[in-house]
């Protein structure tokens, strides 16, 4: 039998996208949370980018730019 060993970077990228779900459930409630979520969606780039999993680093990328670029839209108005 063979035990699951998390690293800390394991529970980074579950903290991460856990935390990425919730507040995209949460955007329609306050622009914050569109914030929050493309702050979170560029912390899971960044876990993608650690991990070596570069494609998925890329895609949460672009998820977290254009977030922030959709929560200045929303500010503005």
């Amino acid at each position: 039998m063979h035990s699951i060993s998390m690293s800390t970077l394991n529970i980074f990228g579950a903290v991460v996208t856990f935390l990425m779900m919730i507040f995209y459930f949460l955007e329609d409630k306050s622009s914050l949370y569109t914030l929050l979520f493309g702050f979170s969606c560029l912390l899971a780039s960044l876990y993608g980018f650690l991990a070596g999993t570069w494609p998925f680093g890329v895609i949460e990328c672009l998820w977290g730019m254009l977030s922030l670029i959709r929560w200045i839209k929303v500010r503005n108005n």
